[in-house]
């Protein structure tokens, strides 16, 4: 496995993720407190935003992956979506309202949804099963440089541009159009993605079936871990609240996403070499630590220390989910096991989110952080539960490329 080389158009890949989350990061790491603070908007708000968006995202991966897998070409759909994201940026410095919010929220997470799918089975098409783990975890971690620097830039821009926040949006458009120009002239794809068996026409809903009970096992655990984690617009205004200035919130994702980025290409080799799910199990451990920190804690360093925690959790788990429904999911079917695995997470993130905008408007944190502990528990008691009784199906299965 060591003389195996990631391919260079997953490189690629992970540099335009950087850019386009370099250019987000800046944005949403401000974006909260700008909501709230600038534009008078609420937490419920800031919830129904945060869901509706991420449910689009999730709602556009469905037919982007079937979409991809009757097309038998992935890149034109991870241009296409790069480019809308890119396109959404100026209505973020240009907003009056939450409503221009929304809408470029919208925008912006609709590409997310429709390069999301085809970029993991583009990732899974052009990698060896064996270094699978490695590769999802180098994308993860090249895309969290850019979620980490993100938030760096913005602090430095804002003390630099005067705290003139929309200054700052306008900087981030930058980046966001580097990624797509990195896509549209960098990568390649194979010029055949699957064998004489893929699919004629759109696959149709009746192919669920073919994608087999170790795929379903991913999609739910997948779906309880997103209703444990709900938005990262929370954990910036759960700094705020503790402290930190409006100039500062960014450092909130900066904690977050150091951990997260020394943690996922680790965890996605380490997933090559040992059982997968005991590492779920130990994300969902740590993100239920993250939670009673964030709950109980008053001091901004503790409460610093909860989010690195929670980026600890999500460089352990997010990689791994993509490269178990990577594995469980028959060849043909590749890009729609991706849509159908997002868009089931989508929905628990706007369940999620909108459950989170109602907590902290009526009790305020601690019980918004608590609820998120006792759904990790339930999570992790669940997902222990499932492998004692049925590890014949949760465990490892080498991928058969020839299905």
């Amino acid at each position: 496995m060591r003389s195996r080389k990631i391919p260079g158009t997953v490189v690629l890949l992970g540099l335009a993720s950087l850019c386009m989350d370099l250019s987000s990061e800046m944005i949403h790491s401000l974006l909260p407190v700008f909501l709230v603070s600038v534009l008078g908007a609420g937490t419920v708000a800031l919830g129904l935003i945060e869901g509706i968006a991420e449910a689009t995202a999730s709602i556009a991966k469905i037919f982007s992956g079937v979409l991809s897998d009757h097309l038998r070409r992935r890149k034109p759909l991870v241009v296409l979506g790069y480019g809308l994201a890119a396109f959404s940026k100026p209505l973020f410095p240009l907003a009056t309202a939450a409503s221009w919010v929304l809408a470029a929220r919208f925008i912006d997470r609709t590409g997310k949804g429709i390069r999301g799918a085809p970029r993991d089975a583009l990732v899974a098409d052009m990698t060896p099963p064996e270094i699978r783990g490695a590769a999802y975890g180098l994308r993860q971690s090249l895309d969290t440089v850019g979620a980490f620097l993100g938030p760096l830039a913005a602090i430095l821009l804002m003390g630099a541009l005067a705290n003139n926040v929309r200054a700052v949006f306008w900087v981030a458009v930058l980046p966001a159009f580097l990624a797509v120009a990195l896509l549209a002239w960098g990568i390649e794809e194979p010029a055949r993605h699957v064998d004489d068996r893929a699919p004629r026409t759109l696959p149709h809903w009746r192919d669920l079936r073919l994608l087999g009970a170790a795929f379903w096992f991913v999609v739910a655990v997948g779906a309880v871990f997103t209703l444990a984690r709900f938005s990262e617009a929370f954990l910036v205004l759960r700094a705020h609240q503790a402290g930190l200035s409006f100039a500062w919130t960014p450092l909130a994702l900066v904690a977050m996403n150091s951990t997260y980025l020394a943690t996922a290409y680790p965890a996605g080799r380490l997933s090559d070499r040992v059982d997968r799910v005991w590492l779920l199990v130990l994300g969902l451990a740590v993100l239920i630590g993250a939670d009673l920190m964030l709950a109980f804690s008053h001091q901004l360093g503790a409460i610093l220390v909860g989010i690195a925690l929670w980026g600890v959790h999500m460089g352990l788990t997010q990689g791994l989910l993509a490269t178990m429904v990577a594995d469980a999911a028959p060849v043909p079917l590749r890009g729609s096991a991706f849509g159908v695995f997002h868009f089931v997470g989508g929905c628990a993130a706007l369940l999620a989110s909108l459950l989170a905008g109602a907590l902290w408007a009526a009790s305020g944190p601690v019980l918004t952080f608590l609820a998120g502990a006792v759904f990790s528990a339930a999570a992790l008691g669940g997902l222990l539960w499932w492998w004692i009784c049925y590890a014949e199906v949760a465990a490892h299965i080498p991928p058969d490329e020839s299905r």
